[in-house]
């Protein structure tokens, strides 16, 4: 049944911006898996692109909240604005539920929208930039490897130490990625393009360790050591392993994600349907 209900949203979505006889980019990966589902035709009047070589006027990320952070990752510095369909669960970022796709669809081309900037944090190992894309536009997470003991990770900003966590993790966030990892860690809700940058320990050895608020002009920088001699760094969820010793410098990205929002949507409301505030759970 969800599969069912997922088709039918992307073929919406395709046939929606061929009513308004709209040039289609493509992911070649998505374009054979819409092939092979039959929710589009060989012969369809679509230009298929490979990594990075594409340009736009809009990106459209049909899936949920991860999935947009995926295209913010292809898009990059291109400047393209984002419209995020939703057909996940939650649905913070990607906000356009798969039976608004026709009206969102509609109020692109009428140009009744806004575009919000979205911060990203960029990430350094060593001085040099992380092996992949090096920006996140959630989250940055200093984690243990596996079963693995807990680790130390010694926070420095702007130069000044601040303390040695002993935990299971680390997550700096974004305003955007404060209702995520950091969320489910005690983290406090940041507004969207408020300035500030979110340090939460994951699973602390101290309960006197709390979460810390930074405006995004500070340098974050971190050393860890572990007795496995390796830890995971993931950046929106996309990790990696490195070794014990590496410094990483965190700072914000020179560059924004442009993420297209309908005329009328309010992010308290949404804030407050998302999280359920109010409802009767009885």
């Amino acid at each position: 049944m969800y599969q069912q209900h997922k088709s039918v949203a992307i073929k919406q979505v395709l046939d929606g911006l061929a009513r308004y006889n709209s040039h289609i980019c493509i992911d070649e990966d998505y374009y054979d898996f819409l092939l092979s589902s039959d929710l589009i035709d060989a012969d369809s009047p679509v230009e298929v692109f490979c990594g990075q070589d594409f340009n736009a006027d809009f990106a459209v990320s049909m899936g949920g909240d991860g999935t947009l952070l995926k295209t913010a990752s292809r898009v990059r510095d291109k400047q393209i604005p984002i419209m995020g369909i939703n057909m996940g669960r939650l649905g913070f970022l990607a906000d356009v539920s798969a039976e608004a796709v026709d009206e969102a669809i509609d109020a692109l081309y009428r140009g009744d929208y806004s575009i919000e900037d979205r911060s990203l944090i960029h990430v350094e190992t060593n001085g040099e930039p992380i092996e992949g894309y090096e920006c996140a536009l959630n989250d940055v997470a200093i984690l243990k490897r596996d079963t693995a003991s807990m680790i130390s990770i010694r926070a420095t900003i702007n130069g000044e130490y601040l303390t040695t966590y002993q935990a299971d993790g680390l997550i700096i966030s974004t305003p955007t990625g404060s209702t995520a990892y950091s969320l489910s860690n005690g983290g406090p809700i940041i507004v969207p393009r408020t300035g500030v940058m979110l340090m939460t320990a994951v699973a602390p050895h101290s309960l006197n360790v709390r979460p810390i608020v930074l405006p995004d002009t500070a340098q974050i920088e971190l050393t860890v050591s572990s007795r496995s001699h390796t830890f995971l760094v993931a950046i929106d969820g996309r990790s990696g392993k490195l070794p014990e010793g590496a410094t990483l410098r965190l700072t914000r990205a020179p560059y924004m994600v442009k993420v297209v929002k309908r005329s009328g949507t309010r992010y308290f409301a949404t804030l407050r349907e998302k999280m359920m505030w109010g409802a009767d759970t009885r």
